[in-house]
Order: structure tokens, then sequence, then C-alpha cells
């Protein structure tokens, strides 16, 4: 018998969040499929240190265990954009205000250097 199991402990079942987050872009569809998969890639590529998870049945990157954003599909809860939000462990704070979510309808260029900026700024 395991030690864990004379402990009275079952073993910690370890997840894959890469795959989790993967397959939970997958499920989505059109314009809120590629701006995950696209949002996956510039995250993975600017922030290699954030882990994918799932967080609240949304796409998310942590770091240190702490969600920093995250992606909220419209069509998933049907609004009419979807979200990319910040948590408090996102480095964003400016005097004392400052924006933690912004509305997405698609991606281009300029969208995906703000948000290349805003994920350093956040982990910075």
């Amino acid at each position: 018998m395991a030690e864990e199991e004379d402990a009275g402990r079952r073993p910690a079942k370890k997840t894959d969040g890469e795959g989790e987050v993967l397959a939970s872009i997958a499920e989505m569809s059109g314009t809120d499929q590629a701006m995950a998969e696209r949002l996956f890639e510039l995250i993975k590529g600017v922030a290699p240190d954030l882990s994918p998870r799932m967080w609240y049945a949304m796409p998310a990157w942590a770091k240190d265990g702490k969600v920093v954003c995250f992606f909220q599909s419209g069509q998933k809860f049907k609004t009419r954009y979807s979200t990319l939000g910040f948590q408090q462990a996102a480095n964003l704070d400016a005097g004392h205000m400052w924006p933690v979510a912004f509305a997405l309808t698609g991606m281009t260029d300029a969208e995906e250097a703000e948000i290349i900026a805003l994920v350093k700024r956040a982990i910075s």
C-alpha cells in the first residue's frame, strides 16, 4: 500500500492546464475561437512563465498560482463582445483608476500590439 494511502490521503491529481485551455478553445467557434487561439500564442510568446489554466470555465494565465489574465468568450456568455480581463495579480496600477478588462470583437495588428504591451506590463 502506498504511503499516501496509509496516511489516509489521496495522491495529488496533476492536471494539464495547457491541454485544458486548448481543449476549451477548440470548443469555441468563429471569431471567439480565432481570438482565443491568437491570445494563447501571444501570451505564450511574450510571457512564457505564465501558466495556462482554466478559471471559472474560461482560459486564463497565472503566475505563482494567481490568475493574471483571462479570456471570456462572448458567445459562451451571450454577450456582444468577448473580454480580455486582468486580475489583481496583474501589475497594471496607474494612479487611483485603471482599466482591468477590454472588449474584443476582433484582433488586428494594432490590438495585438496593445495586448502584448498590456501583458508585458502586467507581469513586470
